[in-house]
C-alpha cells in the first residue's frame, strides 16, 4: 500500500504515512478522505492510483452498460458500496466493477459473493458512479429490491396494508422519503407521480421544467403501496380513491425540514399524486436577490415604503409571487412596524411578523381573518391571494383606512389586475383610489455560468421576434451548452422578469373611465414601463438568460 501511494507521485513521504493511518482508521475509505482534505482532486488522485495499480481508469459519463452485466450485482449491493459493474471479461468468468474506493474493507469478497464471479476493479470518480447508478438502476432500486416481488407475480398490486413484513413496509417508507429528498437535492419544486397503463412515471419540476426520473422496471407493481404511504403521511383517507384529496406533510429528511403540499386526483389507471415542496430554510432573502435591475428595484423600494394603499403582484401559479411578497416584507420589517399576514399555506416563517394560516374548515378564511386584522392595529397587511369579492372588498377598505396591503392575483400582466378586480364586483373608483402599483412577473432559467458561450447573432431572427437590435453588442447574447455543474441542461437556477405599473393620476382616470387593460398597458409603456418581454430582453443582453427562455415564458403581445 505504501508503495502504491508513493507511486502516484502526489504525496510526500510524510503524507503517505499520514494516509496509511487514515486508511486503517476509516475501513479503507481513502478516496473520500483525500477528496475531503482538498490535498488533490478526486479524479486526479484516482487516475494516478489506477496507473500505479495497473488497472483501468474510466469516466463513465452516459455509460451504455448491458443489462446482463448490471444484473450480476443486486441493486442493494450497488447502492450500499457505490459501485457499478461495467463489463464481463474472460468469457464471462470475470466481472469488471468500477469503484472509487478500491481499498474498502471486505469489498472484493462482498461483490464476489453477490455476483458469484471473480471481481476485478476499475477506478472511476464517485460522482460518475452515482450518476450512472441512478440512471441505469433508477431511483430507489435498492429500496424496492428488498420487497418480496414474488408476491406480485400473479399480477396483483400490493397496497401498504398488504406489506405485513415490517422490513417491506419500511422499504416503501424509505422510498417515499428518498424521492422527496432526491427532488430537494436537485432543487426541484414539485414531484408528480403519474400512473400509466403499464408503468408508473415520476417527474420532478426543476427550474420550472419537468424532468422524468429513472425508475426500476418493477415500479408499477408497488404503485398502490407508494400512493397509500403518501396519503398516510398527509393525513388523507387511504380508502377513498374516487375523489380528489388535499393534505400536507411536514418531515425532516437528512436534517432538513421540508413542508410538502399533497394533492391526489383519480385517473383511469389509478390516483395521480402531486407534491409541492416548500423549504422554509431557503426562502428568506431581500429584494436584492429577486433579479431586479437597479431602476426597477429603486421603484419597488419606494413603493413598499408608502404609508397606505394596495400593491399587487400578478402572474400564474409558480411564477414566484409569494417569494416576492416575502422579500418585500423582509426588506421593510422592523420593530416599529406591526405586520400581519394571512396565508394558505404559510410557506416561510418570518421572525417578528404575525402569520395566520387559513383554515376554511373551521371558518378561518382570508375574509374573516382580514376583518380581524383591522381590529389588530396593523401597519402592513399581507394577503396570500385575493380570490373573491369579499376578500378584495376588505383589502381595499384596509388600504383606504391607512394600511399598506400586499397581495397577489392570477392575471397575465400588470394592467389585467385592474379588470380582474372590477370583474370581481369592485367599483372602478375604489380600485383607482386604493391601488398604488401593479407588478407582473415570471420565472426564467439562468444560464449556467460555467458553460455558457456567446451566440452567433442571427439578425433576421432577432427582428422577427421583436428584439431591440439597436441595443445589441458583440458577444452579449449567450446560449446554453451543458456541463457537469448544470447536469447537462445549460441552465442553473432561476431569476425573475418583471413588469411594474405605477398607478399615476392619469391611469386612475383611465380606471374610473373603465378603459381596457390593453389601453392602460399601452399608455404605461408609452410613459416608460418595461413589459415582461422587454425586461427579458434586458436580461438576455446582460448574459443572464437566453432568447428561448424569454420566448417560452412571455407572450407575443408583451413585446
Amino acid at each position: 500500500m505504501k508503495t502504491l501511494l508513493a507511486a502516484t507521485g502526489l504525496f510526500t513521504p510524510s503524507q503517505v504515512e499520514e494516509w496509511l493511518i487514515r486508511l486503517r482508521e476509516n475501513d479503507g475509505l481513502l478516496t473520500a478522505a483525500v477528496a475531503a482534505s482538498e490535498t488533490v482532486r478526486e479524479d486526479v488522485f484516482l487516475e494516478a492510483l489506477a496507473k500505479a495499480m495497473k488497472i483501468p481508469y474510466m469516466r463513465l459519463g452516459d455509460a451504455a452498460i448491458a443489462e446482463d452485466v448490471l444484473a450480476k450485482i443486486p441493486p442493494k449491493a450497488v447502492f450500499q458500496y457505490t459501485v457499478i459493474p461495467v463489463a464481463l471479461e474472460d468469457a464471462g468468468r470475470v466481472l469488471r466493477v468500477a469503484t472509487s474506493e478500491p481499498f474498502r474493507s471486505g469489498l472484493a469478497d462482498a461483490l464476489r459473493l453477490a455476483s458469484g464471479l471473480r471481481v476485478k476493479f476499475a477506478l472511476a470518480p464517485s460522482a460518475d458512479i452515482e450518476k450512472a447508478v441512478k440512471t441505469l438502476y433508477g431511483v430507489g432500486a435498492d429500496t424496492l429490491d428488498r420487497l418480496d416481488v414474488d408476491d406480485a407475480d400473479d399480477g396483483a398490486v400490493p397496497t401498504l396494508g398488504d406489506l405485513n413484513d415490517l422490513d417491506q413496509e419500511a422499504s416503501v417508507v424509505k422510498f417515499v422519503n428518498q424521492i422527496i429528498w432526491e427532488c430537494r437535492h436537485d432543487n426541484g419544486t414539485d414531484i408528480h407521480i403519474e400512473p400509466m397503463e403499464n408503468d408508473l412515471r415520476i417527474r420532478y419540476r426543476i427550474d420550472g421544467v419537468l424532468h422524468p426520473t429513472p425508475l426500476p422496471p418493477q415500479m408499477k407493481r408497488f404503485q398502490s403501496a407508494i400512493i397509500s404511504r403518501i396519503k398516510v403521511m398527509a393525513g388523507m383517507d387511504i380508502a377513498e380513491k374516487r375523489l380528489p384529496q388535499d393534505g400536507r406533510i411536514g418531515l425532516k429528511v437528512k436534517g432538513e425540514e421540508i413542508d410538502v403540499r399533497v394533492s391526489t386526483m383519480p385517473t383511469v389507471y389509478g390516483e395521480s399524486v402531486s407534491l409541492r415542496l416548500l423549504m422554509r430554510s431557503s426562502g428568506m432573502f431581500g429584494m436584492e436577490k429577486l433579479g431586479l435591475f437597479p431602476d426597477d428595484e429603486a421603484v419597488l423600494n419606494r413603493l413598499i415604503r408608502r404609508p397606505h394603499g394596495i400593491l399587487l403582484v400578478t402572474g400564474p401559479t409558480g411564477s414566484g409571487k409569494s417569494t416576492s411578497l416575502y422579500a418585500w416584507l423582509h426588506t421593510i420589517n422592523s420593530v416599529d412596524k406591526r405586520i400581519l399576514t394571512v396565508e394558505d399555506p404559510i410557506e416561510y416563517e418570518m421572525a417578528g411578523i404575525n402569520q395566520v394560516q387559513v383554515r376554511s374548515e373551521i371558518g378561518l378564511t382570508f375574509a374573516s381573518t382580514l376583518r380581524t386584522f383591522l381590529r389588530q392595529d396593523p401597519d402592513i397587511i399581507m394577503v396570500g391571494e385575493i380570490r373573491d369579492q369579499e376578500t378584495a372588498d376588505i383589502a381595499i377598505r384596509a388600504a383606504l383606512t391607512g394600511h399598506l396591503v400586499f397581495s397577489t392575483l392570477h392575471t397575465n400582466d400588470a394592467a389585467g389586475a385592474v379588470n380582474r378586480l372590477v370583474d370581481m364586483g369592485i367599483e372602478p373608483f375604489l380600485v383607482a383610489s386604493s391601488v398604488e402599483a401593479l407588478t407582473a412577473q415570471r420565472l426564467i432559467r439562468r444560464l449556467c455560468p460555467h458553460c455558457k458561450r456567446p451566440w452567433k447573432v442571427d439578425k433576421p431572427f432577432l427582428r422577427n421576434i421583436g428584439f431591440p437590435i439597436e441595443t445589441l453588442k458583440d458577444g452579449t447574447i449567450c446560449e446554453p451548452v451543458g456541463c457537469e455543474a448544470c447536469h447537462g441542461t445549460g441552465y442553473s437556477g432561476r431569476t425573475g422578469i418583471y413588469e411594474i405599473l405605477t398607478v399615476t393620476d392619469e391611469i386612475r382616470q383611465m380606471v374610473v373611465e373603465r378603459k381596457t387593460s390593453g389601453e392602460i398597458k399601452e399608455y404605461a409603456v408609452a410613459h416608460g414601463m418595461h413589459t415582461l418581454r422587454m425586461d427579458g430582453w434586458r436580461k438576455v443582453l446582460a448574459g443572464i438568460t437566453t432568447l428561448e427562455e424569454v420566448l417560452r415564458v412571455t407572450s407575443e403581445n408583451e413585446s
